[in-house]
């Protein structure tokens, strides 16, 4: 643990997790807002994409994605990733780091459930397949499933997929207008527990 001068050990959080909580919505305010999902591409390459966090569940950062799109294939041949989340308004970041695996049926199906209408019916008709057709067709198709169902209430596709984040790597950044904006960096360590450091902003 580095305690830079002038930092009061004691007015440190101990626990990032318990911390990100307190930046985060709450589980009945589920989803809660987009963040930045980074992976690693398949060619090598960084890839990022906005997705919306479904849920933090006090340990992981969930989030849920089509089975048939790339970042799924790049969490399946590398299950890492970050996710970035940006509260301008508030002058904070907080970027986590961690390793990604699926959750539960139930999990993925409640996340489903806490979507819009909107969103539901995209999970159903947003597929390679309509992204190539022309703007008037996709409202055509977009109409026609709205129509064929209409008072009904939508089950997850089965291309529908869930997966957590365990972070090993939590990075909370505040800014500031009367000083050097700052991070603190929190390190998962092997036995579970974590220590910190304070970065330059």
């Amino acid at each position: 643990m580095t305690v830079p001068r002038g930092v009061d050990e004691a007015s440190v959080p101990t626990d990032p997790l318990a911390l990100a909580a307190s930046w985060l919505p709450a589980a009945a305010d589920a989803p809660g807002p987009t963040m930045t999902l980074s992976t690693v591409g398949l060619d090598g390459y960084p890839d990022a994409r906005t997705v919306l966090l479904s849920l933090f569940d006090g340990e992981r950062l969930h989030f849920d994605t089509d089975s048939r799109s790339r970042k799924a294939a790049e969490l399946a041949a590398v299950p890492r990733a970050a996710v970035t989340l940006h509260w301008p308004e508030a002058a904070r970041q907080l970027v986590v780091v961690g390793d990604v695996a699926p959750v539960s049926d139930h999990e993925a199906r409640a996340a489903y459930a806490a979507r819009t209408r909107y969103l539901q019916v995209l999970a159903w008709v947003n597929d390679h397949a309509s992204a190539a057709d022309a703007p008037a067709r996709r409202r055509e198709a977009w109409a026609a499933f709205g129509r064929e169902r209409a008072g009904t209430d939508l089950e997850p596709p089965s291309t529908w997929a869930g997966f957590a984040l365990t972070p090993v790597r939590m990075v909370f950044w505040r800014g500031a207008t009367d000083a050097a904006s700052n991070r603190l960096a929190y390190h998962r360590r092997a036995d579970g527990s974590w220590s910190w450091e304070s970065w330059p902003g």
